[in-house]
């Protein structure tokens, strides 16, 4: 972690400070604070000034970590983020994380003839709720973080999964902590979720009264958690970006496969790390001290879980509640003297530790929030604009039968009607009847705890009806202004004909963007070759100073929520979808006329018409005794 008393230089727009050295600290203060000298002040008056002096050292410290990073991991025409040259394939991590000793609890496989509401329902309303019981539980991880299918070519087979990862290397494991259920625990729990299982492996029971104290009623957490080396394996230094991706998509899909169930997800934000290690077992693991630079060996250490949130399941109509983050804190802090079962597996032989991540790692931890935050919103339904652009297919159906795209027809088009209603569920804050969007309320934003941060520059391909060319999607509409200042002044900033008057789509500029959108993703031909492509524009340097060097990883779960809509999204209208973590992320600004850090590129998108490889092999996920593989 960077020193705590170094000395960070001011951003460009605030106003230089005069310092005096302090001799008895040996720190700098400055001017303004010595109006009322040392010797009026109280000792108590003197100790105050000096913690948040300090706290306020530590924030910039942090925040220039932060800054260090995404600044040092950006790609270029001329260079790329630091990673392997090549890949290591003897120590590709085991994509299978599992707690060898620990009892496992099989859950159950939901057949498709089970009811699913239609995916496009769920957008309108939740369902009733459905009890928690064995059954739902099951149904809720095999329609969000399961195996989806096998593949298989030649003498390679992989698996594919619910929610996406980049590069299917799945850093993101999942564990639920829960009151007793019938058939799974006695007690409350906490498991471990192991998708190639499709199982819980229990690792400790705890008395339930943690839930009837401080949630509402049939409510229970999914925590998730991040494994750097995994995607650092492939990526190098740009992982810790593609992990948080993963996270958000992981978000995502537990939010909508909750849905489907009548269940309202929240990321309880109000928790800081030390609680989210404590409630999911993860304070267990060996500390890993990073080294002062990269370095190869053998690090078993390294394959430590990252606690990243912990998601409250609960009842959709519960009436708002608060939780006392101080006092679901103290009660936390018991966890830790839990008997814990189990051993995580080893990944990796071999290990390559790119230091970067773990000390943004560390400068990204969120503190406790020491204070009664409210959780539930009012649920928002989504606009609606062309409702006939869906097939006839159920939630379960667009969820398990999500896959990303490897190439695009560059044929395929869509017409302006069905990229409305798109974009439409793209829209954090639902149909707003002419209010702005700024709070995500709609599904499946409304799991997150903070105002919408992130937009889209949308590079418009084959879209019938709609001119070719540039377009940005403001997805919160406070941002508006400044957007308009910082892009290029010849842009035109003007609705689209036939746009929704609840869609803040513009167009900035008409042309061919199609080899453009390819130069710009890494010369991907992917980019171009689908109806449409974007990039997700955060509104990056305010966030983080207004919030906390901890909102940093939270931009990337915003793309990652984002990013898991538009997957769901083109499925449902018979087509797909692709991720684009490589892109060139200056050049990206410069199209756009962005300078400085106000807003930041942070993921890209394309969304056409797939081309199937037949070479490969598609079997079932759980081969049962009906499947012939």
């Amino acid at each position: 972690m960077p020193l705590l008393h170094h000395r960070i230089p001011l951003p460009f727009h605030c106003q230089p400070l005069l310092f005096f050295p302090n001799a008895a600290t040996r720190k700098l203060i400055p001017i303004h604070y010595m109006s009322t000298s040392s010797s009026q002040r109280t000792p108590h008056q003197l100790d105050h000034h000096h913690r948040q002096q300090e706290e306020d050292e530590e924030k910039q410290a942090l925040l220039a970590q932060v800054l260090k990073y995404h600044k040092e991991t950006k790609h270029s025409f001329t260079n790329y983020a630091r990673g392997p040259r090549g890949l290591d394939w003897a120590n590709q991590p085991n994509p299978f994380r599992r707690y060898v000793s620990s009892p496992i609890i099989p859950l159950l496989h939901p057949p498709y003839s089970d009811e699913s509401p239609l995916y496009s329902s769920v957008f309108k309303n939740l369902p009733f709720p459905k009890p928690i019981s064995q059954s739902t539980i099951s149904q809720l991880f095999y329609d969000s973080l399961a195996l989806s299918a096998w593949k298989s070519t030649g003498f390679s087979t992989w698996s594919l999964r619910v929610n996406p990862s980049s590069g299917n290397l799945h850093p993101t494991e999942a564990y639920i902590i829960c009151p007793p259920v019938e058939s799974v625990s006695d007690k409350g729990f906490v498991a471990h979720y192991a998708p190639k299982e499709h199982s819980l492996e229990i690792r400790a029971q705890f008395p339930s009264g943690i839930f009837t104290r401080f949630f509402p009623e049939n409510s229970f957490l999914i925590g998730l958690s991040s494994i750097y080396w995994r995607e650092a394996w492939k990526y190098g230094e740009r992982a810790f970006r593609y992990c948080n991706h993963d996270v958000g998509h992981a978000i995502a899909a537990v939010s909508m496969a909750a849905a489907g169930l009548g269940w309202d997800v929240k990321v309880l934000d109000g928790l800081g790390y030390e609680e989210l290690e404590k409630l999911t077992g993860l304070e267990n693991f060996p500390k890993f001290k990073i080294p002062s630079r990269p370095v190869k060996g053998t690090m078993p250490e390294i394959e430590f879980e990252h606690p990243d949130c912990v998601l409250l399941v609960f009842p959709s109509g519960v009436n708002e509640f608060e939780v006392d983050y101080k006092e679901l804190s103290c009660a936390i802090s018991e966890f830790s003297g839990l008997d814990w079962k189990g051993k995580p597996n080893v990944l990796s032989k071999e290990h390559i530790c790119w230091d970067i991540i773990y000390r943004t790692a560390e400068a990204s931890k969120k503190p406790l929030t020491m204070s009664n935050l409210s959780v539930v919103d009012p649920f928002q339904s989504s606009g609606t604009f062309n409702e006939s652009s869906y097939e006839d297919l159920s939630l379960r159906e667009v969820v398990r039968k999500r896959r990303s795209a490897v190439d695009m027809d560059g044929s395929t088009v869509m017409t302006k009607e069905t990229f409305y209603q798109i974009l439409l569920h793209c829209m954090p804050s639902g149909s707003r009847d002419g209010d702005k969007h700024v709070r995500q309320l709609a599904l499946p934003f409304r799991s997150l705890s903070w105002d919408s941060e992130v937009h889209a520059a949308m590079f418009v391909h084959r879209v019938v009806g709609l001119a070719n060319g540039l377009y940005f999607l403001v997805r919160n509409e406070n941002h508006l202004d400044d957007l308009k200042k910082a892009t290029r002044a010849e842009f035109k900033w003007v609705k689209p004909d036939g746009c929704p008057d609840d869609l803040p789509l513009y167009e900035l500029a008409r042309g061919d963007c199609r080899e453009l959108s390819k130069r710009l993703s890494c010369h991907q031909d992917i980019a171009s070759d689908g109806c449409f492509s974007l990039g997700m524009i955060a509104h990056f340097e305010p966030s983080l100073r207004n919030k906390g060097s901890w909102m940093y990883p939270r931009l990337f779960w915003e793309t990652g929520v984002l990013g898991q809509v538009l997957y769901l999204e083109a499925h449902a209208v018979g087509i797909s979808a692709t991720g684009i973590g490589c892109f060139f992320d200056d050049p990206v600004h410069d199209v756009l006329g962005l300078k400085g850090s106000m807003f930041q590129s942070l993921y890209h998108f394309t969304v056409g018409g797939p081309v199937v490889d037949k070479r490969i092999m598609s079997l079932p996920a759980y081969p049962g005794p009906s499947d012939d593989a």
